[in-house]
């Protein structure tokens, strides 16, 4: 099975992180049971010294080179992904998307109605290169401007209700999309380095998110448990 994360600058992580990816690669590799892949058109982390996404610097050296792909970016939303999701999901041959985007999009470019309906294109882009594509969605998490502004926190709040309506509207027995609950102990004090992005803490909790909805809800893996650094999945999986 074919897993593709997609994301903002909380997915790419950037350089020196471990990233919730590999923390999702940590756990299916001791829980799933079969072959499978994290797969994007993508590889890299973000380097801050030269702007791009360019830096191959992941706190996990036992990260494989073949796991390190994802289609995220820093500072790209659902409206940066949208355009991306059918060539990125034909390519790939995504099974199952893990995505956590929204909160560029209405940090700075979109209202929540304006997103959900990215959100929409982005499903029925993803679904024209794979009509049986699975996916989990994340909503908007914790993150520091809610806690100062209020209006950005009521737009976040507005979004995510739409979020679990458009959930809901399209899913589909034979393609479907399951919305993942927002981590419930995630705080921006403990859970991030910079009240946006998510230190290890976070990283762990947002991977649980993801992987304890598929299990739910499809049986994949198991529940999520938390792993040290060192790979923990079994030989010849690769």
């Amino acid at each position: 099975m074919r897993f593709m994360c997609v994301g903002d600058s909380m997915t790419i992580g950037r350089a020196g992180d471990f990233t919730w990816r590999y923390r999702v690669w940590q756990h299916l590799s001791a829980s799933f049971g079969g072959p499978f892949r994290l797969v994007g058109p993508r590889t890299g982390l973000y380097d801050s010294t030269a702007d791009a996404p360019v830096s191959a610097d992941y706190a996990a050296p036992d990260f494989p080179a073949e796991a390190r792909g994802h289609l995220a970016g820093w500072g790209e939303g659902w409206r940066h992904m949208a355009p991306l999701a059918r060539e990125a999901v034909g390519t790939q041959r995504a099974d199952v998307l893990l995505v956590s985007l929204g909160l560029i999009d209405l940090g700075f470019y979109t209202d929540s109605a304006q997103t959900e309906r990215l959100v929409r294109a982005f499903v029925a882009a993803a679904r024209a290169a794979n009509p049986r594509v699975r996916a989990v969605l994340l909503p908007v998490i914790p993150n520091i401007r809610a806690e100062s502004d209020a209006a950005f926190a009521a737009e976040v709040d507005r979004f995510n209700g739409l979020l679990a309506r458009a959930v809901a509207d399209l899913d589909r027995p034979q393609s479907p999309l399951l919305l993942a609950p927002r981590p419930p102990s995630y705080s921006v004090h403990r859970d991030t380095y910079d009240g946006t992005h998510p230190n290890s803490a976070g990283e762990h909790k947002l991977a649980a998110a993801f992987t304890d909805t598929m299990h739910r809800a499809w049986g994949l893996g198991a529940p999520y448990a938390r792993h040290s650094g060192s790979r923990a999945g079994a030989p010849g999986r690769w």
